[in-house]
């Protein structure tokens, strides 16, 4: 059988390289001499060849190229310069070669990645089976200042040598979803990413809102940059470590880490998916605990060729979703919001989400007796008992006033109001979620103390 090769390399040894694969007795024929990227990728969708040969410095070479020539069933083959190895390893190619290496090495590898099992999806090679960029990538490794829309790195940022993930359990993401209606998803990432950091754990939250990203202004961070989008550039061009993660992200006065969102919600584009695998590799690297706040919507099949070549409206979210390893789904405690709730569970068991090994945590939010009965608690888990067969939902009661109280200041509800109702359940969700329960229901018996006197 023969294996349909698309070449795309720059220099006089790519007639070389054609000129062994098409020997006799290779198993390889070039099918494309490509004159730049789109060539190449118009050849994979057109079901040309199974395996490109692309100079790792070819104009527009990225982790998304990589992706869409694997959502083609195409296997990419970089030949990089070599001070350029490292970066494009991190690009999730099948293989990546010093370009300085002979081409009787460039010919092997190919023929290795041609005889990959027809059932491998040829897709980018998943972060944790790939050599990672170097630590020490210094500058190289953050997302340029001054790029084209502006979203350096702002002042004050964390320090990029800002200690990482601990030892012990495995750093986790939390992603936190939920129907629309404003529930309330926002308000409870932060919250639960302050609490978390109160147990001593190193937090990351990132605004993966494509719809209404407002952490920042949530937290009343000065903010002007997208952070978010500035890391996803890094990463699509292999240039994203831990450091450089660290440079974009912003540090709070309560000790953890904010990745900023988008500056408007148009520009969800600069948010693919294949990007947004490497900022969630980094971010377990940086922190304990990552807690994304994410738009609503999830609209969108997850994988495929179309999902591939088409920006999808809320690839940022479910990108997040599949990355989780806690979902937390977030409706409003009123009969619409736990009509949408319901709904919301029914579509995200559809898609087989969370996925398998994930945990998912049904809240639901400003629960009271005005809208839900004069057993507001008892009346929301008995409706999701009988109509989403959940029995184990966290339930946040109303604090209108200190949820205000904490928007107004720019604060979180721990900082304003420690014995609110509120707090208090969502520090029960993070005692769950840590392990540390004991020492802090001591503090917040002390903290229901200092609300009496």
């Amino acid at each position: 059988m023969t294996t349909g090769v698309l070449v795309a390399v720059r220099g006089p040894r790519e007639a070389e390289l054609v000129q062994l694969a098409d020997a006799r007795g290779t198993g390889l024929r070039v099918v494309r001499r490509c004159a730049d990227l789109a060539e190449v990728l118009a050849a994979a969708v057109a079901g040309l060849g199974a395996v490109a040969v692309v100079s790792g410095d070819l104009e527009g070479m990225d982790r998304t190229a990589v992706a869409r020539l694997g959502a083609a069933g195409v296997r990419t083959v970089l030949l990089a310069p070599p001070e350029d190895v490292e970066r494009c390893r991190a690009l999730g190619a099948h293989a990546v070669l010093d370009a300085g290496t002979p081409v009787a090495d460039w010919l092997t590898t190919v023929q290795a990645a041609a005889a990959t099992e027809a059932g491998a999806d040829g897709g980018p090679v998943p972060t944790s089976r790939r050599a990672a960029p170097r630590a020490d990538a210094g500058a190289d490794g953050a997302a340029p200042a001054g790029d084209a829309s502006g979203d350096a790195p702002p002042n004050g940022e964390a320090s990029p040598d800002a200690d990482g993930a601990p030892g012990g359990p495995a750093p986790r993401i939390v992603a936190v979803w939920g129907p629309r209606g404003a529930p309330g998803r926002t308000t409870v990432a932060v919250a639960l990413a302050a609490e978390l950091a109160a147990a001593g754990e190193s937090v990351l939250l990132v605004d993966a809102d494509t719809e209404a990203p407002s952490v920042v202004q949530v937290l009343g961070l000065l903010e002007e940059s997208a952070g978010i989008a500035a890391a996803a550039r890094a990463a699509a061009h292999g240039r994203l470590d831990r450091a450089a993660l660290a440079r974009v992200c912003r540090l709070t006065s309560e000790g953890f880490r904010v990745l900023p969102g988008l500056t408007r919600a148009d520009r969800w584009r600069e948010l693919p998916a294949s990007s947004l695998e490497v900022i969630w590799e980094r971010a377990r690297e940086l922190a304990a605990w990552t807690v994304v706040d994410t738009a609503a919507g999830a609209e969108g099949a997850l994988g495929g060729l179309d999902a591939a070549y088409t920006p999808r409206r809320h690839q940022a979210t479910l990108s997040a979703l599949e990355a989780a390893d806690v979902v937390l789904v977030v409706g409003a405690g009123e009969p619409v919001g736990m009509h949408r709730l319901v709904v919301a569970l029914a579509d995200l068991a559809e898609r087989g989400l969370p996925r398998p090994g994930a945990e998912r945590i049904v809240l639901v939010n400003r629960v009271r007796a005005s809208a839900a009965g004069p057993r507001p608690e008892e009346s929301v888990r008995e409706a999701l008992a009988r109509f989403a067969d959940v029995e184990d939902a966290v339930v946040v009661p109303d604090d209108r006033a200190a949820a205000d109280k904490a928007l107004l200041t720019g604060a979180t509800l721990r900082e304003v109001s420690p014995a609110s109702p509120a707090r208090i359940a969502l520090a029960e969700l993070a005692d769950r979620l840590s392990g540390s329960g004991a020492p802090r229901r001591r503090r917040r018996r002390a903290a229901r103390r200092r609300g009496r006197d």
